[in-house]
C-alpha cells in the first residue's frame, strides 16, 4: 500500500490535522487549497461517506449525482450570479458561454425538480449527493479543512408547506446527530445565520476543538447554543437609579481616538462611552451603535437592517459623507441612519465622538441628542453573560469546526426558478425548500483535531482507515512471517480490516508509523513471544498493551474492537 509517511510537518501547516494528514501520507497539495487524497486518506473519507449514506437513506433520501460545472443562466435566474462574489469560480467554454464550477447545487436540483415534479402527490421529495465542490477562498488554509476544492454531501428537500419542511428539518437534525455521533465526535448543534445560501431557519453542527476557526456560545445550564454570528444577548434591564440628564457639552480630547484612550482621559468607564462604527451597505452608509465595552456584530446588524450586503466603511467614504475624522465619529448630528443596540437608549449622560478632530461630547442622550432608525440586538456576546433562554445559565464560549449546516430555504430558489406544484384544488404554488450540507473532508479533519497526541492521530474506530495493524518484529524470520500472515488472513476473515507491515524497516520506524497513522489496534508479533505462544496487543488510544495466547486471541479481537 502507498503510504508515504514523513518525519517533518509541512512548513505551511497551521493546524494539527493538516500536519498529521500530510505526515501520515493521506494527502498531498497540488495547488493552494487543492489536495490529492492518497489511498489511506481515501479509506477514511469513504468511511465517512458510508455513514452519511446510511443516515440519509434511513430518512428517505435518494442519492443523485449532479454536474459540477453549471450554466450561468441558472444562477442568473436565481439572482445569485451577481450576488455570490469572488468565491464563485466563473469560466467560459469554447463557445464563449458562461459557466461556474459549483460551490453548491440549489439551482441545479431545483431545475431538475421543476421539470419533473408537478403534483402535490409527488411531494415531499429529498435528494442528496456526495460530490466535489469549489469555492475560490481568498486565503485557503488549514489543509482540507478550509480548501478551495472539497468533498461535500449536499441534500435538498421539496415540500408543499413550511410544516412539511420542518418535519424533514427535524429528520435531518436526527440524521446529522447520528452521523457525527457515529463518527466518534464531540459536537454541538448551534443556531446559525443563513449567509449567502439564504432562507430563514438554520443550524450548524460544530465539532468542539481548540483549533477551530469558529467561535460558538452555549449555555452552561440549558441546551441553548449558537455560533457567534447569531448568539443572542439577553435584553438589558433599565437602570435602577437613572441619572438626571446633563446638558450636551463638547470637550477637547486631543489625539484620543480609542475607547480606552477616551476612558482614561475623561475618567469614565468604557460602559459610559458610545461606540459608533460606520458600515457600507447596498443602501448606503449606516452606523452601528453599541456601548464602548461591546463589539458590533456585522451579521446581526445586516439582518436588523435587512440589506443584501454590509462591510466596514473605508475612512475616505466616512469622511466624504460625514466629514468626521477617524476615531471621532459619534451619533450627534450624524447624517446617516443609526442602528442601535438595546443597551444604547437606556443610560443617560454618555460620551461620544463629536464628529470633529480632537473633540467628544459628554452628556449625550439618545432621543434628545440623536435619533435611532431602529433598535435591535447587534452586538457580540461575551463569556459569562446571562443565557438568553433560561434564568440559570451563563454563556460559555468555545472554538469549534463547522462540519454540517442545515437550512429551511422557503421559496428563495423555487419562486424565481418557478419550481411549482399543483395542489388538490389545481392551484399552482411555489415549493418550499430545505438544503443540508456535510463537509466530508472537514469531518475527517475535525476528527483528527479532537483525537490526537504527541505521536500522531488516534482515530475513532468507525472512521479509522484500518481497524488493526500487524507489526512483525522481523518478518524475515519464518515463524514470525507465518504467524503474521495467519493473523492477517484470520482477521480479514473475521471482518476486521487489517494492515500488515511487512516492510524491512527497523522496528522503531514501524512503531512510529503505526502511532502516526493512528490505527486503533496494534498487534506486535516477535520470535521471543511466539516461543511462549504469545503475541502483544496494544490499544492506540490508551497506549496500554498486554500479551495474549496465540492463535486463540484472534477470535476475540472483533469483541475487543467493540470496546474501543
Amino acid at each position: 500500500m502507498f503510504i508515504p509517511t514523513l518525519k517533518e510537518s509541512p512548513a505551511d501547516s497551521e493546524v494539527i490535522s493538516h500536519k498529521l494528514m500530510v505526515r501520515a501520507g493521506m494527502i498531498r497539495q497540488l495547488a493552494a487549497g487543492i489536495y490529492s487524497t492518497l489511498p489511506l486518506g481515501l479509506r477514511v473519507l469513504r468511511k465517512v461517506e458510508q455513514i452519511v449514506r446510511e443516515e440519509m437513506n434511513r430518512i428517505g433520501g435518494q442519492e443523485v449525482f449532479m454536474p459540477s460545472v453549471q450554466p450561468a443562466e441558472l444562477w442568473m435566474e436565481s439572482g445569485r450570479w451577481s450576488l455570490y462574489g469572488k468565491e464563485l469560480l466563473r469560466i467560459r467554454d469554447r463557445h464563449d458561454r458562461e459557466f461556474c464550477y459549483g460551490p453548491t447545487h440549489e439551482e441545479v436540483i431545483t431545475d431538475i425538480v421543476r421539470k419533473e415534479i408537478k403534483s402535490y402527490r409527488q411531494l415531499p421529495a429529498l435528494f442528496y449527493q456526495i460530490q466535489t465542490k469549489f469555492r475560490d477562498e481568498v486565503r485557503p488554509r488549514f489543509g482540507i479543512m478550509r480548501g478551495r476544492e472539497f468533498m461535500m454531501k449536499d441534500a435538498y428537500s421539496f415540500h408543499v408547506s413550511e410544516d412539511s419542511a420542518r418535519e424533514t428539518y427535524q429528520d435531518m437534525i436526527d440524521a446529522y446527530s447520528n452521523i457525527f455521533r457515529r463518527c466518534g465526535l464531540d459536537f454541538k448543534m448551534v443556531e446559525a445565520d443563513t449567509g449567502t445560501i439564504g432562507g430563514h431557519h438554520s443550524h450548524e453542527f460544530v465539532v468542539l476543538a481548540d483549533s477551530g476557526e469558529d467561535a460558538i456560545g452555549f449555555c452552561d445550564s440549558c441546551d441553548y447554543a449558537s455560533n457567534m454570528e447569531k448568539a443572542a444577548a439577553r435584553a438589558p434591564a433599565p437602570p435602577a437609579n437613572p441619572e438626571e440628564p446633563a446638558p450636551l457639552k463638547e470637550v477637547s480630547t486631543p489625539n484620543k481616538k480609542t475607547v480606552e484612550e477616551v476612558s482614561r482621559f475623561l475618567g469614565v468607564s468604557p460602559q459610559k462611552i458610545l461606540k459608533t462604527i460606520v458600515f457600507e451597505t447596498d443602501a448606503g452608509l449606516v452606523a452601528g451603535l453599541v456601548r464602548g465595552d461591546r463589539q458590533v456584530n456585522p451579521i446581526k446588524l445586516k439582518n436588523l437592517i435587512g440589506c443584501e450586503w454590509l462591510h466596514p466603511a473605508e475612512e475616505k467614504a466616512i469622511a466624504e459623507k460625514t466629514q468626521a475624522p477617524r476615531g471621532f465619529v459619534g451619533p450627534v448630528k450624524l447624517p446617516i441612519k443609526i442602528y442601535a443596540d438595546p443597551e444604547v437608549p437606556l443610560p443617560r449622560n454618555m460620551v461620544a465622538g463629536a464628529n470633529k478632530m480632537d473633540a467628544h461630547y459628554t452628556g449625550v442622550q439618545a432621543g434628545r441628542d440623536f435619533s435611532i432608525e431602529k433598535t435591535g440586538d447587534i452586538r457580540m456576546v461575551e463569556e459569562g453573560e446571562p443565557c438568553p433562554k433560561c434564568d440559570r445559565g451563563r454563556y460559555k464560549i468555545r472554538r469549534g469546526i463547522e462540519v454540517g449546516h442545515i437550512f429551511i430555504l422557503g421559496t428563495k430558489y423555487s419562486a424565481p426558478l418557478k419550481a411549482q406544484y399543483l395542489d388538490a384544488q389545481g392551484k399552482e404554488n411555489a415549493m418550499v425548500m430545505g438544503c443540508y450540507g456535510v463537509g466530508v473532508g472537514r469531518t475527517a479533519a475535525a476528527a483528527i483535531e479532537q483525537n490526537h497526541d504527541e505521536k500522531g492521530i488516534v482515530w475513532p474506530l468507525p472512521i479509522a482507515p484500518f481497524q488493526a495493524v500487524v507489526i512483525p518484529v522481523n518478518y524475515a524470520v519464518d515463524a514470525v512471517k507465518d504467524a503474521s500472515d495467519k493473523t492477517y488472513d484470520t482477521l480479514w476473515s473475521l471482518g476486521v480490516e487489517t494492515l500488515l507491515d511487512d516492510r524491512s524497516d527497523r522496528l522503531g520506524v514501524k512503531f512510529n508509523d503505526a502511532d502516526l497513522i493512528g490505527i486503533p489496534l496494534q498487534i506486535v508479533i516477535g520470535p521471543k513471544n511466539l516461543e511462549s505462544g504469545k503475541i502483544e496487543i496494544k490499544t492506540r488510544k490508551t497506549n496500554q498493551s498486554g500479551l495474549h495466547d496465540f492463535p486463540d486471541v484472534l477470535q476475540k479481537i472483533p469483541e475487543m474492537l467493540k470496546g474501543l
